[in-house]
């Protein structure tokens, strides 16, 4: 997919962070919009600039974690506009803690978003883009898919299996011969709020851990991981990694073996902030 002039692009998660910079730079590129997330005041926020730059767009509050109310609203999509061609799900958040300290709530709110809000967009979205024979989609996934991290044991789980099932789509698809690309995307730090909208466990400190995010983590913009993202559909790559810590921590990974484990253990009693 070389041009998405006048294509039917789905994002969720687009109130803010990279799915409004997504919706902005296909707007740009003269592409129809479906846009949705469950804060509406965000939400309104993306459709009034994506509309300056003349885009045709239709909004949507939706609860990825609903399988019922994303089941409508891939129904209403399609019922809206006839065709889907790029589905990108970006919706997400995140959840700061030791796993002995997690608390079940939590930790069902975060596999409900990360985890079953990609299953979600991408069957109920499925068939009508292998239907389209032009299409892409596009699972976000994270750095934290690549390696694991301590804190981050539910983060870490949730796009890890983003990573596997998407892998495996693209797999399915490439043996079905159905044209549709399929993409997967691990960030590094983003500029954007997820930090400071983050649930912690009880012994975390929340101001510290978002400030050690946005101050020491978040290097990359937004506006900068939507073009890399966008260069992967056009593509057609298997794997976008946005950001240089991204790509340094993906090798770490790699040669490092297990070991990196141990590693990382050492670094993260030095640098992250300390308990309650």
């Amino acid at each position: 997919m070389k041009n998405f002039k006048d294509k039917v692009v789905v994002i969720t998660g687009a109130g803010s962070g990279i799915g409004r910079a997504l919706a902005l730079d296909f707007a740009g590129r003269g592409a129809r919009l479906a846009l949705s997330d469950i804060n509406e005041a965000g939400l309104a926020e993306t459709v009034d600039a994506v509309k300056d730059k003349g885009a045709e767009v239709r909004s949507d509050r939706l609860d990825v974690a609903d399988r019922a109310a994303f089941e409508a609203y891939a129904t209403e999509v399609l019922a809206h506009f006839g065709v889907v061609n790029v589905v990108v799900n970006n919706a997400g958040v995140a959840l700061a803690g030791d796993l002995v300290d997690l608390e079940w709530q939590d930790i069902d709110w975060i596999i409900g978003i990360n985890f079953w809000g990609v299953v979600h967009g991408t069957k109920f979205f499925l068939p009508a883009l292998i239907e389209s024979g032009d299409a892409h989609i596009v699972n976000i996934s994270s750095l934290f898919g690549l390696v694991s991290m301590p804190g981050q044991s539910m983060y870490n789980a949730a796009k890890y299996a983003v990573r596997g099932m998407t892998e495996a789509l693209r797999e399915e698809m490439l043996i079905a011969r159905t044209g549709v690309g399929v993409t997967a995307v691990h960030p590094g730090g983003i500029k954007t709020a997820i930090a400071r909208s983050a649930r912690t466990s009880a012994k975390e400190d929340q101001v510290a851990t978002a400030k050690f995010f946005d101050e020491k983590l978040a290097k990359t913009t937004p506006e900068k991981a939507a073009e890399v993202i966008i260069r992967g559909i056009e593509k057609k790559q298997a794997r976008v990694l946005v950001g240089l810590d991204a790509h340094a921590l993906h090798n770490f990974g790699k040669f490092t073996g297990s070991r990196y484990q141990d590693l990382i253990a050492l670094g993260a009693r030095r640098v992250l902030p300390p308990k309650r």
